[in-house]
């Protein structure tokens, strides 16, 4: 049915996303859920609107990468940093439920997508200090995510809120022990920096985003515990927030998110699925994240290998991430985001069906 839609534009997929979620309302018999969703949609386009005109007061605006997409350089000057306006209203809403339900689990949360939030506040801000499309270099920002990462992790660890035990289905799961740890690691660093990977096209990061958080949100409450309940809410106050933002994010964009919001974005999915043992299920929502981000290390590895054993380096890729190679073959880029749309879409069908049947 989604391969037949030939127009899937962001009316389709805020429609699609809102039937889905009352669907599940209906389902679960707890209609709070598409409640949270809309209230934080219509959040999101409120200070995505208001903080586009902050932004363009104040001059935050994008610079675009030398050796990119020749069609990219008309983007140059949008307004960005516009993760500010999703992020904060969430970390908002996690610290009045941290604060009600003086939990460690939801403060350590809370730290830590802070932390990996204002890692990508300091590499937009340096960006655009410098008039250049980095900000913070490669191994800077690896470093700030590894502390935040590896202390969440270690606490996470040291109080049992992270199980070793990564669950397939309810009749069979992995003992990892303490393997679990570097897992954990390459799940949080490694989702938040395919998310920002994946953040090259118009809606394409948010659209996703979006859809995820709706995969996740579900797959937590069909562990049907008590205990988790709360995170399939805050899952999908983040697919409201997505969406709302994705609504001035669209084709043509008027502003994006940064890395203030990509890492960020990541970091929230990747410690969510930590935190309630959805790691495998995660690893197919994040299907086209994952994809992006392989895109990038295959391209680098076989052009370094080459070089190596033939001084001469070689791509498969025209360019990565992938969708730049789609791009460069001469697809549009409304028609390789609403694609990749479509793909995560069904990824989030696979795993729920997965999580029925196995």
């Amino acid at each position: 049915m989604i391969g037949k839609i030939k127009k899937f534009n962001f009316k389709s997929l805020f429609i699609l996303n809102t039937f889905a979620l009352i669907v599940t309302s209906y389902f679960f018999n707890n209609f709070n859920f598409i409640g949270v969703f809309t209230l934080f949609f219509f959040i999101s386009l409120f200070t995505t609107k208001n903080g586009l005109e902050m932004i363009k007061k104040l001059n935050l605006l994008q610079n675009i990468k030398i050796g990119a997409p020749v069609n990219h350089y008309k983007k140059s000057d949008t307004p960005t940093m516009g993760g500010v306006f999703m992020i904060i209203p969430f970390l908002i809403f996690l610290l009045i439920i941290t604060i009600n339900l003086g939990s460690l689990k939801f403060f350590l949360l809370f730290l830590t997508i802070l932390g990996f939030f204002f890692t990508g506040f300091l590499d937009d801000y340096l960006s655009i200090k410098n008039k250049e499309n980095t900000g913070l270099k490669t191994m800077e920002k690896f470093i700030l995510q590894s502390i935040i990462s590896i202390t969440f992790i270690l606490i996470a660890y040291e109080k049992n809120l992270i199980d070793p035990l990564i669950t397939i289905s309810d009749s069979w799961e992995i003992n990892m022990n303490i393997f679990i740890l570097p897992i954990a690691f390459l799940v949080l660093v490694g989702i938040s920096n395919s998310v920002n990977l994946t953040d090259g096209l118009d809606g394409l990061a948010a659209g996703c985003s979006g859809i995820v958080f709706y995969g996740l949100g579900t797959e937590i409450l069909m562990k049907e515990q008590q205990e988790f309940l709360v995170f399939s809410i805050l899952c999908y106050a983040m697919s409201g927030i997505c969406l709302g933002f994705l609504k001035y994010n669209n084709y043509p964009a008027k502003i994006f998110m940064g890395d203030t919001g990509s890492l960020s974005i990541g970091a929230i999915l990747g410690s969510i699925a930590l935190l309630t043992n959805s790691v495998f299920t995660l690893s197919i929502f994040s299907g086209v994240f994952i994809i992006e981000a392989l895109s990038v290390i295959i391209q680098v590895g076989v052009f370094k290998i080459t070089k190596k054993l033939f001084h001469r380096g070689k791509r498969i890729f025209l360019m990565a991430p992938l969708h730049h190679h789609f791009e460069l073959k001469g697809v549009k880029e409304q028609k390789i985001v609403e694609n990749f749309w479509k793909i995560n879409v069904l990824l989030i069908i696979l795993g729920i069906v997965l999580k029925i049947n196995l």
